[in-house]
């Protein structure tokens, strides 16, 4: 209808007319035309069709609405290798769909956070149609790391290069297991200073590899995991081949994939126990807060470990299948219940089961400090076997300072052989831990690597170091090994701070390549740690670590499945040296 002829019509009949009009005519604004997802998606770290409305066209690939509120689609590519060719999809309106699908949507472009400075481009359905059932799913295969996880953010891929399980800590939780391409993930302080060229270059590497595979769900302790078999066992350092899952990327901006198809974990072959030289054995154990109760069965729940009598027994159960085999003639202990010497005390309790049904083989001893050492509710410890090793003179320890709240009081004993040699001395440490509660100025964490409590570590080493110059325990030997957990990984502060005056890494003298004795967020290092005095250093031949527990799953401890046997007695690693007397 011309103006002209609008203008001469009645008022009334004149709106009529523009309402039926109106009712048949298109709409102003057009539909959006069907995009390539990548287009979509685009190179950069955030979409530029962000906030906009688009229409897209593919193959549904996982169907996740149930457990992370929407699906992924993904079609055949716009020919742009640096731009990914999938979407996640959040229904804004009920759609039958399921993999296999494919599908055409139209909805609003969204960045839906996904951790810091991260998010995960997503689509906010307005309308979704069904075209055809029964589609293959396209698939990317990978064999190797890429150089941008945003390229392929979304995407079905099936991953050729083998994956190295380099953390569990994740699974009973989240569903979680970290994995890297090329070998382990190491803790960047383990094997270079902080601060240095070599540790950013090492975050970097680790950044590169790293990889979570995911269950495809938000749920808190899921119990059993899609992707695996029930009772699944798993090692950290084996390896996974042909993964496939979805490349994704939500809470804490980690790039995760959302495996698709099942697992098949490879078997299990635990270390047998350790071997090593020298006619004169020392150890080295964390035992993960050993408190037993009242000391007559009861008393549980304690402050820390075991939780019921039943479970102590089982803790107990595994730290003897540990201690025992290692064949040690003394034994620097951290991690037990601060509660004398008595006959009902922790350490009487183990000792006492060291010795139980071994007859002459049976002499496990306890040194007795006669209180603490300290006051902190958990305390340093050592035992020795009296047929190998005799003390000499009385146990010192060290007072004060960082020791009053913070790091747990060293104790040193000297001991000689019974078969002859001269007398060495053993020190127990386990220096304060890494946690950030009440930490401030110094101490507080620097974001270098170290985390929290650095400082005091370092000034827990240096006066280590000066009281052991002293010759505390009256000895007259300078033959000494600072053995225990020093919450320090090996290129750390206080470490070097020990090593600067003299001390050695047993493990270096020995020449044992990549040593490790501790697994935390899907990396591996070294909190355990022997060091020798330059005396000491001419009789050591051999160190080795026994991988029992760092590689193991928490599940397989005293708490839950209690596998039988060492295998996750705790979450160290017990280390073994071997010396001439």
């Amino acid at each position: 209808m011309s103006p002209s002829l609008a203008s001469r019509l009645p008022p009334l009949r004149r709106a009529v007319l523009t309402l039926a009009l109106c009712a048949v005519l298109p709409a102003t604004a057009a539909a959006p035309r069907t995009l390539p997802i990548g287009n979509v998606q685009g190179s950069e770290a955030r979409s530029a069709y962000e906030g906009r409305t688009v229409m897209v066209e593919g193959v549904v690939t996982a169907d996740w609405r149930a457990t992370l509120g929407g699906f992924f689609l993904q079609d055949s590519g716009d020919g742009n290798d640096a731009t990914s060719d999938a979407l996640f999809v959040q229904p804004g309106v009920d759609a039958r769909v399921a993999a296999g699908d494919r599908v055409r949507v139209r909805g609003q472009v969204a960045e839906t956070p996904a951790g810091a400075q991260a998010a995960l481009t997503t689509l906010k359905a307005e309308r979704i149609e069904v075209l055809k059932h029964g589609q293959p799913l396209p698939v990317r295969e990978l064999a190797a790391a890429p150089a941008d996880w945003r390229a392929l953010e979304g995407e079905h891929v099936r991953i050729v290069a083998p994956l190295t399980l380099s953390g569990t800590d994740g699974l009973e939780r989240n569903g979680e297991l970290v994995v890297a391409f090329e070998g382990r993930l190491w803790q960047p302080s383990e094997v270079a200073a902080p601060g240095s060229a070599r540790y950013a270059e090492v975050e970097r590497d680790n950044a590169r590899r790293r990889l979570v595979l995911d269950d495809g769900s938000s749920q808190r302790n899921p119990g059993q995991v899609a992707y695996l078999p029930a009772d699944a066992t798993l090692r950290t350092g084996t390896t996974f081949s042909a993964v496939e899952g979805i490349v994704d990327r939500r809470d804490d901006g980690n790039w995760r994939l959302q495996v698709t198809a099942p697992l098949t974990p490879p078997a299990v072959q635990h270390p047998a126990p350790p071997q090593v030289p020298g006619a004169l054995r020392v150890a080295s154990f964390n035992l993960e807060n050993f408190f037993n109760g009242d000391g007559k069965g009861g008393g549980f729940p304690t402050l820390r470990g075991a939780r019921t009598a039943s479970e102590f027994q089982a803790q107990l159960a595994k730290l003897v299948a540990t201690i025992r085999p290692l064949r040690a003639d003394v034994a620097a202990l951290m991690e037990l219940e601060n509660d004398g010497y008595g006959p009902e005390s922790a350490i009487a309790t183990l000792v006492n089961a060291l010795n139980d049904g071994q007859g002459a083989a049976g002499d496990w001893r306890y040194v007795d400090a006669g209180k603490g050492p300290g006051t902190n509710p958990i305390r340093v410890g050592l035992i020795y076997r009296a047929s190998k090793v005799k003390p000499l003179g009385k146990p010192v320890t060290l007072e004060g300072g960082p020791f009053v709240d913070h790091s747990r009081v060293p104790l040193a004993q000297a001991f000689s052989s019974v078969a002859g040699g001269k007398p060495f001395v053993v020190v127990a440490n386990h220096f304060k831990s890494k946690g950030c509660s009440e930490a401030t100025g110094a101490d507080a964490d620097q974001r270098d690597g170290q985390a929290c409590w650095n400082a005091t570590r370092v000034e827990t080493a240096r006066r280590t170091d000066e009281w052991l110059r002293t010759d505390p325990t009256g000895s007259g030997t300078q033959r000494a090994v600072l053995l225990g957990d020093f919450n320090a990984y090996a290129q750390e502060a206080p470490l070097r701070e020990l090593y600067a005056r003299g001390w050695q890494d047993a493990f270096a003298v020995a020449g044992v390549p990549q040593p490790y004795s501790y697994v935390y967020n899907g990396q591996t290092g070294r909190l355990d740690h022997a060091l020798l005095s330059p005396a000491f250093v001419p009789a050591l031949r051999g160190a080795v670590e026994w991988h029992i527990n760092a590689d193991e799953q928490d599940s397989l401890g005293y708490r839950e499945r209690n596998v039988e046997g060492p295998w996750r007695s705790s979450d160290h690693d017990p280390l073994l040296l071997g010396f001439d007397p």
